[in-house]
């Protein structure tokens, strides 16, 4: 009985042919119709711009010291570009502007994306 197990063990372990891959037909036009339509879906997703005018550090004995008309000074010089923020990442620097009475920012330079991508390493 116990040849008959190892008879029946290598007929079942005996390689198989391999069976060419069946696929089913592509559609579509070719020209990433599901791709763009994916990518419409993420235009409507609301970002935070930030524009940065500068940081500044300060103890908590002269913060309490503060008043109406205080100054803090700033880490960046007069006339230097302001950074653009989107969702706290750096991605373009820029000047302001005045638009119909209200603050605006003229991009200046736009950050690579292959540098954002390093950023985010």
């Amino acid at each position: 009985m116990a040849d008959e197990e190892k008879t029946q063990v290598a007929t079942e372990e005996a390689p198989k042919e391999p069976e060419e891959a069946k696929f089913s037909e592509l559609k579509g036009n070719g020209e990433g119709s599901e791709t763009t339509r994916d990518i419409n879906f993420l235009l409507d997703i609301p970002l935070e711009v930030t524009v940065e005018l500068g940081r500044s550090r300060i103890l908590i004995q002269d913060l309490l010291k503060l008043g109406h008309g205080s100054v803090i000074e700033l880490d960046k010089i007069a006339g230097e570009p302001m950074e653009i923020l989107v969702n706290n990442k750096l991605i373009a620097k820029g000047e302001v502007v005045v638009v119909n009475e209200k603050l605006g920012v003229r991009l200046t330079e736009i950050i690579s994306p292959e540098e954002r991508v390093k950023k985010l390493k």
